[in-house]
């Protein structure tokens, strides 16, 4: 096939388009390459996927809607995989505008894209935090997603239903997934991986919110991928089951999907300390600090609706994954 992938220089986007190359398929992908995070990052994550043949990079803007609208009318592509977002829950708490801008304009680019141009798939990231106040374990596509806590998990919910729009009235096929917790090699500064290992090698004390509670299903971005691919090869069909009168949250009478997407194993964070610390040789110096806004306590994603439509089946526990987290920030940064 022939794939955009949005968002290709992202943690995320990145190592989907990876797989994509290596099976076979052509990738064009796009990213604005925004400061958020470290840009030299994202240009070495670009970097390795040029080295592939079957591989484009054009930097833009989702929220273009002119060079959006070109991109679509030349690029005769058959899926798009859309990832380009302004991620971070506690970002938006301060930069409320970038959402809007990315993640509602950004998306909406991609939607009129499918529309004019028969794509046979769309597979875009919703989030875990769709759930919100919801305290009911596990998330299941079933629950209601009516009480987002931040604008990033608004954005998202907003996402869900625009797909559903559009499915509706010009019958674009679109599957969202529901990411949890994602970490993994060349993951992304601001998580918490990132930030627990960067501090511990450098002997800086971690901030550990929810006064080290919290429980996180953490996913590997191999699991994610293979979740990722196997979605995009079945394109979301009407449930023909689907009442009215009692109506599933998860699935439409129109082409239209959200799954879950996690680890389907919740680490309780200071566990998940441990483990690092075991793979470092080194102690955290971890200070405790009560809940941030927006944040949620536990997060636990049932997975069983995405493993009976695809076969996904997530098989990386956190003792195999933190270390190739670690092995790879070593030779990256060499430290």
């Amino acid at each position: 096939m022939r794939v955009l992938v949005t968002g290709v220089a992202g943690f995320i986007g990145a190592a989907t388009a990876h797989r994509l190359l290596d099976r076979g398929d052509e990738v064009i992908g796009i990213d604005n390459l925004n400061d958020y995070y470290d840009p030299t990052l994202k240009s070495a994550r670009v970097q390795q996927l040029s080295t592939k043949g079957g591989f484009e990079f054009i930097k833009m803007d989702c929220a273009d809607q002119t060079d959006m609208a070109t991109l679509f009318q030349k690029g005769n592509f058959d899926s798009v995989i859309h990832l380009a977002a302004q991620a971070g829950v506690r970002y938006s708490l301060d930069h409320p505008f970038a959402y809007l801008e990315a993640n509602l304009n950004g998306f909406l680019t991609v939607l009129e894209g499918c529309r004019h141009h028969a794509i046979k798939h769309l597979v875009y990231a919703s989030s875990s935090s769709v759930y919100g106040s919801n305290e009911k374990l596990p998330f299941s596509v079933e629950d209601s997603v009516d009480h987002p806590i931040s604008l990033y998990a608004a954005t998202k919910k907003s996402n869900e239903q625009m797909a559903h729009v559009y499915a509706h009235l010009f019958g674009v096929p679109s599957t969202g997934l529901r990411f949890f917790t994602v970490y993994g090699p060349w993951g992304r500064p601001d998580m918490a991986l990132f930030k627990f290992v960067q501090s511990v090698l450098n002997g800086e004390p971690i901030s550990v919110f929810g006064e080290g509670q919290q429980t996180r299903d953490f996913t590997f971005i191999d699991d994610i991928v293979e979740g990722i691919l196997r979605t995009l090869d079945q394109p979301a069909t009407p449930n023909p089951n689907w009442d009215a009168a009692s109506p599933d949250p998860g699935s439409s009478s129109d082409p239209w999907r959200v799954y879950n997407i996690g680890g389907g194993q919740p680490v309780p964070l200071l566990d998940f300390i441990s483990c690092i610390e075991t793979c470092l040789g080194q102690k955290a110096r971890v200070n405790l600090l009560p809940m941030q806004p927006g944040d949620v306590r536990h997060t636990k994603a049932d997975v069983q609706a995405l493993h009976d439509a695809v076969g996904y089946t997530p098989t990386t526990p956190v003792e195999i994954g933190v270390p190739r987290f670690v092995e790879w920030y070593r030779a990256y940064y060499g430290v």
